[in-house]
């Protein structure tokens, strides 16, 4: 403003009107503050106004700290239009970042030195080289061949239990992980299906799936007029047989190729009981079925056989004593040293879930609401962040959470769905945070500490977070909360990410832990069938002992195969007789299939009417789902 009028005796020259304006600083201010007088003021003139022919015009300011800037403006059309364009330059800035601000990243955060597409080619062909049974012709492994065409056919056991896979570097058939594995496997493929078929590997995925729901439909034998149901749990026995029948040749003393084995391979029988293995199957057969749903008499034979035995495994009589299949002698005994189940109320949820998916029978999801606070009670707290072949409920939560995010279904789920939603934000939290789970020097989230394989937990953490930032990304949000802290889809996909590339590679030992992938990774994979050389010969239990010491490389390249891992220390030893460093696992793999689809760039040529491209599959998992919101 202009100086003003005061009373301490200005000279003519105060009153003269001028176009100078007048401003003052403060110390730390870092601007120029308006000011009504001369004093502590800066002069400025910008010369905008009219100018005066009055002489008092050139008389310099009187104030020693003034500073005259003296901005002389030719043109003032021109000047109005720079304000104009100005304004317009500041207005569409703050828009953008207002923008920036609410949409979604489309950050591709692909490493470009990792080929997903390679890598998920391989880590699908460790599946193909795990087979069991009647092997197939056009098969890209080249060491394997018919083995197993005798399972279940023993003299206490008549039974067809010829496929299946081999659980991981030994010849055991454990029910409780291929049906797990099948689960999963099956929820990547609905999922993500087109990121599936886009790389060529949809049909590659669901011929490997359709091998595990095929056996999972023979483990599963419905009872009848004069027998009982029949769950079967094992095949093969780890050297712990009761019979003592040929004991020291059996799937874990005996390393052999498994289209040598001529040794007894028992079977071990469970009923309804074992909930566990029950809920973990029903949960298999219902996925698959999804997977399949166009085969309509391929699916109706599964959600039959799954709707079947959950029913008999809920309604089981409390007198029987039900519980885990591995807490039952005959029935699981002999796998506790490999897959100690240690609860059984998180499959049965979880079994729940996957058939209200299956079929769209609200029942089961009453049920997996009705019990799915009690599972929480009972899961130990070493499993609450884990989703492994033992712990359900970390993608439960997921799951469940999806359902509220994209087809709400209103009372009476609110509570549980609430709760879930709470439950899997803490779980974001706890995978991205540096506060809740110890990590290596290399950046490998360790949550099971105290237990081999880490890789495998490491591999599903990174799947879950990938896939819920993608859920999240479908409903426009660029973040989430727990509590205080706050985790955006950028965290979400740089620590599954993270995940990923220490698996192929980016780790302290420079390897790759998926054989065959990059330069560097494990030549003596605890695996009988790459360690013994395929050349039409049998080789004998005793000639395995060579085979399995031996210093030099396999003979055959496992490819595909995720090892167990390095320990705490980001130490790894490449040493075949060392299984808790080199041994893979189907449930491993599964996992790391999963985390490597997610993360696969979607195709390019999709359309999505929501404006967002994550290749995934929104409403696909819901198509049986007809239940009407309750309009309270």
């Amino acid at each position: 403003m202009q100086g003003s009028k005061n009373s301490i005796g200005y000279s003519e020259l105060d009153r003269i009107p001028t176009p100078v304006r007048f401003v003052h600083t403060v110390p730390g201010a870092g601007r120029l503050l308006p000011s009504s007088s001369r004093w502590n003021s800066i002069e400025l003139d910008f010369n905008v106004l009219p100018q005066s022919s009055n002489a008092w015009d050139s008389i310099p300011p009187r104030y020693s700290r003034s500073i005259s800037f003296n901005l002389t403006i030719g043109d003032k059309k021109h000047f109005y239009r720079f304000l104009v364009f100005a304004a317009s330059i500041t207005i569409t800035f703050l828009i953008l970042i207002l923008l920036l601000s609410i949409l979604p990243r489309r950050k591709h955060h692909h490493d470009p030195s990792k080929d997903l597409t390679l890598a998920l080619n391989q880590a699908l062909l460790f599946f193909d080289a795990q087979k069991s049974g009647h092997y197939p012709n056009d098969s890209a492994i080249t060491f394997r061949g018919d083995s197993g065409l005798g399972d279940g056919n023993m003299a206490t056991t008549q039974a067809d239990l010829v496929g299946g896979f081999y659980d991981s570097g030994n010849n055991m058939k454990f029910s409780f992980p291929t049906a797990y594995t099948v689960t999963l496997l099956s929820w990547s493929v609905l999922e993500y299906h087109d990121k599936y078929a886009d790389i060529k590997e949809l049909d590659h995925v669901k011929d490997i799936i359709k091998w595990g729901s095929d056996y999972l439909l023979k483990l599963f034998i419905p009872k009848n007029t004069t027998n009982s149901a029949i769950l079967y749990s094992q095949v093969g026995s780890p050297g712990n047989d009761p019979s003592g029948e040929n004991s020291r040749e059996n799937d874990i003393s005996c390393w052999q190729r498994p289209e040598d084995m001529s040794y007894p391979r028992p079977v071990s029988v469970c009923d309804a009981t074992a909930l566990d293995l029950a809920g973990e199957t029903v949960a298999g057969m219902s996925a698959a079925a999804l997977v399949f749903k166009d085969q309509k008499d391929y699916s109706g034979k599964l959600v039959q056989a799954a709707e079947e035995l959950f029913n008999l495994a809920r309604n089981v009589d409390p007198s029987l004593k039900p519980g885990t299949y591995t807490s039952m002698d005959d029935c699981g005994g002999q796998a506790k040293n490999f897959y100690n189940s240690t609860s059984y109320r998180d499959e049965m949820v979880w079994g729940a879930t996957w058939l209200f998916f299956a079929t769209g029978n609200s029942s089961y999801l009453d049920y997996a609401h009705d019990n799915f606070a009690t599972a929480e009670e009972e899961e130990l707290p070493s499993d609450k962040e884990v989703f492994s072949w033992n712990s359900k409920l970390a993608a439960n939560a997921i799951l469940l959470t999806r359902l509220r995010f994209f087809r709400d279904l209103g009372y009476p789920y609110e509570t549980t769905f609430a709760s879930t939603t709470n439950r899997t934000d803490l779980l974001m939290c706890s995978y991205t945070s540096t506060l809740k789970f110890p990590k290596t020097e290399g950046g490998l989230i360790l949550l099971k500490p105290e237990t081999s394989g880490p890789l495998q937990h490491a591999a599903t953490a990174s799947f879950l977070t990938k896939l819920y930032g993608d859920y999240l990304s479908l409903l426009h949000r660029t973040r989430a909360s727990c509590g205080a802290a706050v985790f955006s889809l950028e965290t979400l996909r740089d620590f599954s990410w993270s995940q990923v590339n220490y698996i192929l590679g980016d780790n302290p030992m420079k390897i790759s832990y998926m054989v065959g992938y990059g330069d560097h990774y494990p030549t003596q994979v605890h695996h009988r069938g790459a360690s013994i050389p395929w050349d039409k010969n049998r080789h004998t239990c005793r000639d395995g002992e060579y085979w399995l010491n031996r210093k030099e490389a396999n003979p055959n390249i496992l490819h595909g195969a995720m090892v167990a891992g390095p320990d705490i220390n980001d130490i790894f030893e490449d040493k075949r007789s060392n299984n808790w460093f080199t041994e893979p696992s189907i449930s491993g793999n599964a996992g790391l299939v999963a985390a490597l689809i997610a993360l696969h760039d979607p195709p390019s040529d999709s359309s999505h009417p929501n404006g967002v491209n994550s290749g995934i599959d929104k409403t696909g998992l819901f198509d049986n789902i007809k239940v009407v919101p309750s309009a309270s």
